[in-house]
């Protein structure tokens, strides 16, 4: 299955990864970005203004399925062929519906819509009834009032007297520990509104969250991606400070990216980071972003499921596919939120609002960018984490792989290796973990380890999860007879 990042369409199939959600580029600044998300050959990011995020496709087709010309993808480091994904390039070609939930550029209607006063309604005896009974109804609702506060003031102080006041000296009001209240005074002032500018002013709002002292926001490939190539970024806290801020390594297959402020201040509070392998579903969560360009929102939602397979791209014809095994929430999530936090009921970070699936392309009034239909996806803070470590370290991402091409075919009942890989080359990479356990082309991985693979994209997602040198349980079947093989991952590091 897959989704869009906040604002995308998300691809049918349930081996299709969703699509991540895109934030749209807020229209009051003159900004439009197709999202990247949050959140195309996948869904293009819906026209919200100011909030880049990833969206999904429609309900009942996932983000980044296949585009139906047989192309393949390659996880493994090999770009896409018709029929087949090549393992040496870049992963498969992005999906034709899938987009960040950040979503970019403006739409007709919903928000940013002008409002037009309707015609007025031709008078006539009854109308001008119903206008004076409104009206004295009104000012019979203040003079009641009025009077009500009165009595009420006179009778503060006789015995008879039904209301109760708080004492004036009750002092502050205490929150529990635990409660969405607590969490979110806790977490928001570590949460910042990501506004990215390309040198041609496109652009959009996303969101992130800090990651360390040192002044490192962890935020969405797809957020940041319109800065990359000398653009603008800048990060703003709830307090209103504001910082410019430069990307230190961004990792489009995973979409993580990590932003460093400039002249950070000394006193940042990383948020803590829990584990994402001990979620549970059903487990509360809270969300924090930016959904429309609207800054330090908070939702709540549960654990909707996990290892959701979703796919996502931020729709441009230069964009590569995203992959990830992703959280499912029903908490909100919008364009704009990609790349915020999604907390569980202690305030620990357990995702990265990523993607949503919804019904439609319309927004509010019919157009525009989609919105929250409960279907949010968000990366696993453990691979996040790990991630986020390797950009900061080399500023390079480093991808698991099997060295061989999978079709993103649907129907085909797993990952089936393809025939070729790209351009011509090989699909069963020569000397690498596949061929040393004996894969060839034709062969359909249905699962690794306990986990069931229905597609390529799915695979994919899944090999993403592990770490080079990891060694993974493939079952596959071969002339209709299953066979199981150990298989220990390679490496590929780049995103090209």
């Amino acid at each position: 299955m897959s989704t869009e990042n906040e604002g995308n369409a998300v691809p049918p199939a349930p081996s299709a990864p969703p699509v991540p959600v895109e934030t749209p580029a807020a229209s009051a600044q003159g900004v439009s970005h197709a999202g990247g998300a949050p959140t195309a050959p996948i869904p293009a990011v819906p026209g919200t203004p100011g909030v880049p995020e990833h969206a999904s496709a429609p309900l009942g087709r996932p983000a980044y399925a296949s585009d139906g010309t047989g192309h393949g993808a390659d996880p493994y480091g090999q770009a896409p062929t018709q029929g087949s994904a090549p393992e040496a390039g870049w992963p498969p070609p992005p999906p034709a519906t899938p987009s960040y939930a950040d979503g970019g550029g403006s739409g007709a209607g919903g928000w940013g819509s002008s409002y037009q006063q309707p015609a007025p309604k031709p008078r006539n005896g009854r109308g001008g009834l119903v206008a004076a009974v409104l009206v004295a109804a009104l000012v019979a609702g203040g003079v009641g009032g009025g009077i009500g506060y009165s009595l009420a003031k006179n009778d503060d102080n006789s015995t008879d007297s039904t209301t109760v006041s708080a004492p004036s000296s009750s002092g502050e009001v205490k929150r529990a520990s635990g409660t969405v209240a607590n969490v979110a005074a806790g977490a928001l002032p570590s949460t910042v509104t990501i506004e990215a500018q390309s040198t041609n002013g496109e652009g959009g709002t996303g969101t992130g969250f800090v990651f360390d002292k040192q002044g490192h926001i962890l935020t969405n490939n797809h957020v940041v991606a319109d800065a990359v190539d000398g653009g603008k970024l800048t990060a703003t806290f709830p307090s209103g400070k504001k910082y410019d801020a430069e990307v230190v390594g961004h990792a489009q297959g995973y979409d993580v990216a990590v932003i460093k402020l400039k002249n950070a201040p000394s006193d940042l509070k990383p948020l803590v980071l829990g584990d994402s392998d001990k979620v549970a579903v059903g487990d509360s969560t809270i969300a924090i972003g930016a959904p429309f360009g609207l800054s330090n929102t908070v939702t709540t939602g549960i654990i909707s499921a996990k290892n959701r397979p979703v796919a996502s791209s931020d729709g441009s014809a230069s964009s590569k596919s995203s992959y990830m095994s992703a959280l499912q929430t029903d908490a909100s999530i919008n364009p704009g939120n990609s790349g915020g936090p999604l907390l569980d009921a202690s305030g620990a970070v357990i995702g990265i609002n990523s993607a949503i699936q919804s019904s439609s392309s319309g927004g509010l009034g019919g157009s525009g960018q989609s919105g929250s239909i409960g279907l949010g996806f968000a990366i696993p803070v453990n691979q996040a984490k790990y991630v986020a470590q390797q950009l900061i370290q080399s500023g390079k991402p480093v991808y698991a792989k099997i060295g061989a091409s999978v079709s993103l075919d649907e129907g085909t009942g797993g990952a089936k290796i393809t025939e070729q890989g790209a351009s011509g080359s090989a699909a069963v990479e020569a000397g690498g973990p596949a061929a040393k356990a004996g894969l060839k082309p034709g062969d359909v991985i249905t699962k690794l380890d306990d986990m069931v693979v229905d597609s390529g994209p799915t695979l994919i997602g899944a090999i993403w999860t592990h770490k080079p040198g990891d060694t993974v349980k493939l079952t596959y079947t071969r002339d209709g007879k299953t066979h199981t093989v150990d298989v220990t991952l390679g490496s590929r590091e780049g995103d090209s």
